[in-house]
């Protein structure tokens, strides 16, 4: 069995974390009795930081015992870090890269790795994704874009051109939605998430960056959030707006199918249902492991596709 969707944090990087608390604001509390501590990074989205996140040992041999046999390990939303100066999300992007590159590397026979980049700084993103794959990394895991600016934005391209030279993932994963309306009751994670890659994963389609950039593997996090499951309500409009029609080169239903989408979906009718959207090959085992919501071990096992899109 595979996984493309797991997340990491090597030791050294929680160890920066705590040698640099006044530039990066991080609480570690005790606050449910019997679980590990919460980690709380610039005072947005707590997250128990089990001993899975950071000891690759323990990781590993959770992995085995749930029947992994590879897996796409990817850094933590968590630490992408772009509320901050460009330089301290260079160093962390740098050193998280280095450190998951050296232990993907030394168990390159169960373990792939994605990087992270300063998205908040473009030209210099471009410049850490190329060097994460000079260190043997597959891609990038970003968010869905930076302080309201989506993907599609011309500041943008000079990543997308780096990923599309090399092929490159370039693994969308949703930050918290911070609409007031939804401001309570897990509500940002719960529903707010899958928005956020909704919206992403439209604006690339719209914004022509999936037709700039063919060679991007562009994986899609929980299922693609609520978009494969509007492809009807897209195609109407495509077919009755003009102002949708003259932007894209085909029909929304067949760049939905361009995408990878992870099976994090809970529901094997879901499941189903996009797969029968976007085709079989386009969906890819994931879990989200190990955070609290989580699928364990993955719902879907589809091995020729993974390894096709992991080319190994």
């Amino acid at each position: 069995m595979f996984d493309v969707h797991s997340h990491f944090v090597p030791r050294r990087v929680l160890e920066w974390l705590e040698l640099n608390q006044a530039r990066v604001p991080m609480t570690l509390d005790e606050r449910v009795p019997g679980k590990d501590p919460f980690l709380t990074v610039n005072d947005k989205w707590s997250f128990e930081l089990k001993r899975t996140f950071f000891d690759p040992a323990a990781y590993l041999a959770e992995q085995s015992a749930a029947g992994i046999k590879h897996t796409l390990v990817s850094p933590i939303p968590q630490l992408f870090l772009y509320d901050f100066s460009a330089d301290i999300t260079t160093a962390v992007s740098e050193l998280y890269n280095g450190e998951l590159a050296a232990w993907v590397q030394s168990h390159d026979e169960r373990l792939s790795g994605l990087g992270t980049i300063p998205l908040n700084a473009p030209e210099q993103a471009a410049q850490t994704l190329e060097t994460a794959l000079d260190l043997g990394l597959k891609g990038v895991i970003i968010g869905p874009g930076h302080q309201g600016i989506p993907l599609s934005d011309e500041r943008f391209r000079p990543v997308w051109q780096k990923a599309d030279d090399a092929g490159a993932i370039v693994f969308i994963h949703p930050l918290l939605n911070d609409d007031p309306r939804i401001q309570r009751l897990m509500m940002p994670n719960l529903i707010g998430v899958p928005w956020e890659t909704t919206i992403c994963a439209l604006d690339l389609i719209l914004g022509g960056v999936l037709d700039q950039y063919p060679n991007v593997k562009v994986l899609l996090a929980h299922g693609g959030g609520f978009l494969p499951y509007q492809v009807g309500r897209l195609t109407q409009g495509y077919s009755v707006w003009p102002a949708v029609r003259n932007t894209i080169q085909e029909s929304p239903a067949e760049y939905l199918r361009r995408f990878w989408y992870d099976s994090v979906l809970w529901d094997e009718r879901s499941l189903k249902y996009l797969q029968s959207v976007v085709g079989l090959e386009r969906v890819l085992p994931g879990s989200d492991y190990p955070f609290d919501l989580r699928v364990w071990p993955p719902m879907l096992e589809n091995e020729d596709a993974v390894q096709a899109f992991l080319n190994i």
